[in-house]
């Protein structure tokens, strides 16, 4: 047998023998929950299993880094008038950066205890959802409602010193009464230079961009759609090709019907799974952690699920209701919802 071949062998014999992740039930965790008063959170930054920031209503932002035994929070007002309410936030690597919903849009730069206005936006339909940054802490994005024809997203290329809106000449048209929706800081998703949006209302779709922003695609989904709390709340991907999208009907929290989906094409096409079965309607969905896409967790008003098997299937494992989670490793877990934040840990 020549060398050569013989390597060739023997790797194929260790490939083969590689064993595959075994998913697991979770049914050993415990969820402890911290009260925030007066505030809806809906965004979350989860830095680690001691520190993770938060933007709500209220204008009240803040930050634990050391797991939730104090907190250090603050209220931004805006020419000492207005009080915005934070549902987007964004971590640049170096800097937070946070941004409210309604008229004016009002976007944050927080850093060393210092808060600068980087971008603001007045508009009488103005209404902001979610925010991400890329991988290299440069390019970050923002997506809106309409303001004409077309979503609204403005972005950044210098790590959030300066924010444009791009024009509606680049974006797809939007069908009116088609929109987002700012329920957890999760209908973006971004891995490399991809990013993907999620629509719902009149139509539920997915916006796909394959160079930051540049250039633009849609597609169509088959998620509930076609009135105004109908569409996909919340979008996540374990790799460029497959991902899934949750969501709903916020008005009927109970339906299954058509509320979750995924796609192996890079969201190109989509298939709805586990139609008429739990979970019902959900605000977030997430990965976990180096599960290799098996291990599903999906959070909203009607409580918390779980799925061991790509989606395919789900147990509820809590009742309780919360808007977000963010894992930072595959045993921990922030999640937030009204008037508190609570911390998930697999035993």
């Amino acid at each position: 047998m020549k060398p050569t071949y013989l390597i060739i062998c023997i790797v194929l014999l260790i490939s083969g023998c590689k064993n595959e992740y075994t998913p697991r039930d979770i049914s050993d965790f415990v969820i402890t929950e911290y009260p925030i008063d007066s505030v809806s959170i809906r965004a979350i930054h989860a830095e680690n299993k001691d520190k993770v920031f938060f933007a709500g209503s209220n204008g009240k932002i803040g930050f634990t880094n050391n797991a939730g035994k104090t907190w250090n929070k603050q209220i931004i007002k805006f020419k000492d008038s207005i009080t915005p309410s934070f549902r987007s936030i964004a971590f640049n690597r170096n800097e937070i950066f946070v941004l409210s919903v309604a008229n004016p849009a009002l976007l944050y730069r927080i850093s060393d205890l210092k808060t600068d206005l980087v971008y603001e936006e007045h508009h009488k339909k103005v209404f902001y959802d979610c925010m991400k940054f890329f991988d290299d802490g440069l390019t970050g994005i923002a997506v809106g409602d309409p303001t004409e024809n077309c979503p609204s997203i403005i972005m950044t290329y210098d790590g959030g010193n300066s924010w444009k809106k791009l024009p509606s000449t680049t974006l797809p048209n939007f069908q009116n009464g088609e929109a987002f929706f700012a329920a957890s800081n999760t209908n973006i998703k971004i891995i490399n230079n991809t990013v993907w949006i999620a629509s719902g209302g009149k139509k539920a779709r997915i916006l796909k961009s394959k160079d930051k922003g540049k250039t633009w695609e849609i597609f169509k989904t088959p998620i509930v759609q076609g009135n105004g709390p109908q569409g996909i709340y919340s979008i996540d991907f374990i790799d460029e090709d497959n991902g899934i999208i949750v969501g709903g009907d916020y008005s009927k929290p109970d339906d299954n019907c058509e509320n979750k989906a995924i796609t192996n094409d890079g969201g190109e096409t989509w298939k709805i799974i586990s139609n008429n079965e739990a979970p019902n309607y959900k605000s977030c969905v997430k990965y976990v952690p180096n599960s290799e896409g098996k291990e599903i967790i999906a959070v909203g008003k009607t409580g918390i699920s779980f799925s061991s098997n790509a989606g395919k299937t789900w147990k509820n494992i809590s009742k309780k209701g919360y808007y977000a989670i963010q894992w930072v490793d595959k045993n921990n877990a922030w999640l937030s919802g009204n008037n508190k934040i609570a911390k998930l840990v697999i035993r």
